[in-house]
């Protein structure tokens, strides 16, 4: 007997466990979502789970930072699991070159309602005394920021979502979709054939391989980016918040009681998300802690506990695509993050719920991320910060 179900999601991320959540949430019940293997297999699993909220367009500005409350309260949204909510702040360091850019983007984001600031170069030392600070340098501040366990919040998604009704499946490659008369029919696995009204696409670095199994063609490559954890000395380290530091070229960020994580989410190289290198290179190791100690001094006596490397979806402009596919009725996708997407997933999660059920993204406007761009050449403005890790 062939199955079926109003609404089949393909992708166990962040992404497709927030759009299963939502979907069950607002009443849709016949839903599954299939994973080729375990819950945040692809990038989720080596996300470096920053959530901050700078950004320099007003639409990731506005997706980061209403998620930022369902990080915040996550027993409250979704009631199940453990999201690993962790407050550290966060700092953006500018060189004289880049502070126009950075006052720009702070303006238009206290206009989308952030509490971030610029703040003095005392004040940073008192917040963060391990740093170093230069004289011409300018700072911003986003006190509500921290971390989160991307792996965890994927988990308690699909556990609220399974407790509303929905149903998931792990271990489960899909090959297609199958269209008729320009509408979806069915999603075919293998040796089955499961019917469904709605297919939607949230592969990460698979989309571009799948979607070329439907004949669809979008600018979406993956790469490859390396972050590596420090032991930290808490005698010298105590504590420090998370920081993007244009000066130097690194993000990082503390975790757990004394370790401290670090990357460079502006070094790209292209991969294969069935064949890539997960481990870490020693060359990118010293290059990056040189330029990490340049801003935390004693982070040079730190010691080396591991590496890993995780896959971006990257599109041109660094912006998602969160959209119905053109010409195809009941297909949708939700890809292309370019290494933001576990910070956004929760209003992504929401949006495309409202997308699919009501015909129209409301809590948001997303019309900047729609598939059409790239044909039409009207790209978002090219992001200025760090692209940290999913």
């Amino acid at each position: 007997m062939t199955r079926s179900f109003d609404h089949v999601v393909i992708g166990g991320g962040v992404m497709g466990a927030s759009i299963l959540f939502h979907l069950a949430k607002r009443g849709a019940r016949s839903a599954l979502l299939l994973e080729q293997s375990t819950l945040g297999f692809g990038s989720t699993g080596r996300s470096s789970g920053v959530i901050r909220m700078h950004y320099s367009t007003e639409v990731n500005t506005r997706l980061s930072w209403e998620s930022l409350n369902v990080w915040r309260n996550w027993s409250e949204h979704v009631g199940e699991g453990d999201a690993g909510w962790t407050h550290t702040g966060f700092m953006i360091f500018s060189d004289e070159d880049y502070r126009p850019t950075l006052e720009a983007n702070i303006a238009m984001q206290q206009s989308c309602g952030v509490n971030v600031s610029l703040i003095s170069r005392e004040e940073a030392l008192e917040i963060a005394p391990a740093f170093t600070i230069g004289e011409d340098e300018a700072v911003a501040y986003e006190p509500e920021s921290g971390y989160g366990d991307p792996s965890g919040a994927a988990l308690g998604w699909v556990t609220a979502a399974r407790a509303l009704g929905a149903q998931v499946e792990l271990e489960t490659p899909v090959q297609t979709v199958e269209i008729e008369n320009d509408r979806v029919n069915a999603v075919i696995i293998d040796g089955e054939r499961i019917q469904c009204g709605t297919a939607i696409i949230a592969t990460g670095p698979w989309s571009s391989k799948f979607l070329a199994t439907i004949g669809v063609s979008l600018p979406l490559k993956a790469t490859r980016h390396e972050v590596f954890i420090l032991k930290r000395d808490l005698e010298a380290i105590p504590f420090h918040p998370g920081g993007a530091d244009m000066a130097n070229l690194t993000y990082f960020r503390p975790e757990a009681a004394d370790l401290t994580l670090v990357g460079n989410g502006n070094v790209v190289h292209d991969a294969d998300p069935d064949n890539y290198d997960s481990g870490a290179s020693m060359d990118y190791l010293y290059d990056v802690w040189s330029r990490l100690a340049a801003r935390m001094p004693q982070i040079e006596a730190a010691e080396y506990t591991h590496g890993y490397a995780g896959l971006y979806t990257e599109t041109p402009d660094s912006h998602p695509i969160i959209d119905a596919i053109e010409g195809i009725e009941g297909l949708y996708i939700c890809t292309g993050f370019s290494g933001h997407g576990y910070k956004l997933s929760p209003a992504v999660g929401r949006l495309m719920a409202e997308l699919i059920l009501d015909g129209e993204a409301s809590s948001i406007d997303i019309w900047s991320l729609r598939m059409s761009r790239f044909r039409e050449g009207d790209l978002n403005s090219p992001q200025t910060t760090f692209r940290v890790m999913v």
